[in-house]
């Protein structure tokens, strides 16, 4: 996320939160606090991980044509 964007979004996150109690906000900066000490990398999902997804006994060629069938176009033009 870009840096200007982070910043908007603190900034909107502390106008909703400085009306809090002085314990609210402790309690918020402790649980901030914990979620950084254990906030592991998160991994990026490739394409990869979605093959095989879909299981089914057609054949590629089989949905396609399925898939073709099943369209209907219902455009409607406006008349001017």
């Amino acid at each position: 996320m870009p840096a200007d964007i982070n910043i908007n979004l603190i900034e909107t996150y502390f106008g909703m939160l400085k009306n809090l109690s002085p314990d609210s906000k402790l309690e918020l900066i402790s649980k901030l606090s914990k979620s950084m000490k254990s906030e592991k990398v998160a991994k990026r999902n490739s394409l990869n991980s979605l093959y095989g997804a879909f299981i089914s006994d057609q054949t590629a060629d089989e949905l396609i044509g399925d898939i073709k069938k099943a369209r209907t176009f219902n455009r409607k033009r406006a008349e001017l």
